[in-house]
């Protein structure tokens, strides 16, 4: 493994050193737990530092022990502790919300869906409490229990309001109701295979999750992509950014009842789309990232034609949304996140550097042809929902102005791909930045080649955790506004 660098911890050590990464500006992307063949629970954090390009991770052996809660050193890591509790069973001592998080609406079981039948020790996961909602005492407040089945086509979710008048006190998102296994559902297979399932996590980031996983494997099997396969993967992660923005826009326009901005975002989304079917077989640019490489060539001629032929109904509808006052000022000051609460609760993408937090994996952890053709970072700092619009029309403009410098300078001539076959017991990590921020992957291979644990971090986990804290002391009138200027998903978050 080449992308993160480890090394062991003992327990005992992990609240100094968590103190010491965060002080020196380093920020913890995540903690997961697998169990390496006749061995109890292993923790496995993973962080970046500034200024370095490699990742940097501990191990952790628990030996049955509970592991110290990092969440009061890393608030970020309050809700990826939570999901080791419930679906590995590993404790961790002192966490300030040792409650149910995904499987709260699952049956109790005796061990987490995680863990194998024979891990050994006690099993935290059943004997964690289900989720509690705060008192709330005046005549005067309400509860409105929204969801989980709503209007239009939108994914499951239970939305608990407290509120009084229109001012929300309280807010509680249910998001875990239809809970998938995806990770689960790796266990066992063959990387070929696996890498239809990592396209199908969350759809409209097919790619965004493709390359991420496919760049584990590259990392277990030390492979080296052609050059060409990483410049066609650039485009068709830039092709997905344009038409999520693009989708992204639109639905802003719906919430704030701008309906031919709705109308005219969605249709621009469509015909990006089918710009991506002819010149890949896929609306959603599936089948064509693989480990190695790409599987088929992307047809360049196609892409650059209908992006010409788009990019004058682009701008003007962008200057339209941006000269529309009853647009921005349902925005401007609306749900803002401040700087400090983006960096310690994890906030990733466009939400993170639209409150000044400027990181992108492209620039910062560069991948595909991203070192060659490096893209233009937009940051904002105010935070609010306007800020995060134009943030998302900045990299909108900025991800079509890097597919035509990719196909003017021409693709390297080349293979496609190479052979990736990792070892029998190896491990790798990927990484991407999807259209809603950052998606890392974490692989680990059994004596037969086959997926033993694969780890997946999705924006929109991290996104959904500090939502919440832009609601409360909002109103409801602008709940839907908020909501749509994060651009969240379930599926991204409910795994």
């Amino acid at each position: 493994m080449k992308n993160c660098a480890y090394v062991t911890l003992p327990v005992d050590e992990l609240a100094a050193r968590a103190r010491a990464l965060v002080a020196a500006g380093g920020r913890f992307q995540g903690v997961y737990a697998w169990f390496p063949p006749a061995s109890d629970a292993e923790l496995r954090y993973v962080a970046t530092l500034p200024g370095q390009e490699t990742f940097h991770g501990w191990r952790v052996q628990v030996n049955g022990r509970p592991a110290p809660s990092l969440a009061a050193i890393s608030p970020l890591l309050g809700w990826h502790e939570r999901e080791v509790m419930e679906m590995s069973g590993v404790a961790f001592s002192g966490h300030p919300e040792p409650e149910r998080l995904l499987t709260a609406f699952l049956p109790r079981t005796d061990r987490g869906p995680l863990e194998p039948a024979a891990a050994q020790g006690d099993s935290i996961a059943a004997k964690l409490p289900a989720p509690s909602l705060p008192a709330v005492s005046g005549k005067h407040v309400q509860l409105l229990p929204f969801g989980p089945v709503r209007a239009d086509v939108l994914e499951s979710a239970q939305f608990i309001f407290y509120y009084l008048g229109e001012g929300i006190l309280h807010y509680h998102p249910n998001l875990f109701l239809k809970h998938r296994g995806m990770e689960k559902q790796f266990e066992g297979m063959d990387v070929g295979s696996a890498t239809l399932l990592a396209e199908r996590v969350t759809g409209i980031d097919s790619v965004a999750h493709t390359i991420a996983y496919v760049q584990a494997i590259e990392d277990a099997a030390e492979c080296e992509v052609p050059h060409r396969a990483r410049w066609i993967r650039l485009i068709v992660a830039e092709l997905e950014r344009i038409y999520n923005h693009l989708h992204y826009l639109g639905h802003l326009c719906h919430t704030t009842t701008l309906k031919v901005g709705e109308a005219q975002g969605k249709l621009l989304e469509e015909r990006v789309k089918q710009i991506n079917a002819r010149a890949s077989g896929s609306r959603f640019l599936r089948s064509l990232v693989w480990p190695g490489g790409v599987r088929h060539d992307l047809d360049l001629q196609t892409v650059n034609e209908g992006l010409e032929a788009l990019k004058p109904q682009i701008n003007q509808y962008i200057g339209l949304i941006e000269r529309t006052t009853s647009h921005l000022d349902r925005l401007i000051s609306t749900a803002p996140l401040s700087q400090k609460l983006a960096f310690d609760q994890g906030a990733t993408g466009p939400i993170e550097r639209a409150s000044g937090v400027d990181r992108d994996l492209r620039r910062d952890h560069p991948y595909a042809a991203y070192r060659t053709l490096q893209p233009e970072v937009a940051v904002a700092q105010e935070g609010d929902a306007a800020a995060r619009m134009r943030v998302r029309i900045a990299e909108l403009r900025a991800s079509i102005a890097l597919v035509d410098k990719a196909i003017v300078e021409g693709l390297p001539e080349g293979p496609l791909s190479a052979a990736c076959v990792p070892p029998t017991g190896a491990e790798g990590m990927g990484w991407s930045e999807s259209p809603r921020g950052t998606v890392l992957y974490a692989v680990h291979l059994d004596a037969q080649g086959r997926l033993l644990r694969v780890k997946i971090k999705s924006p929109s986990f991290a996104n959904w955790r500090v939502f919440p804290s832009t609601v409360h002391d909002s109103n409801m009138m602008d709940y839907a506004i908020n909501e749509a200027s994060f651009g969240l998903t379930i599926s991204g978050c409910a795994r």
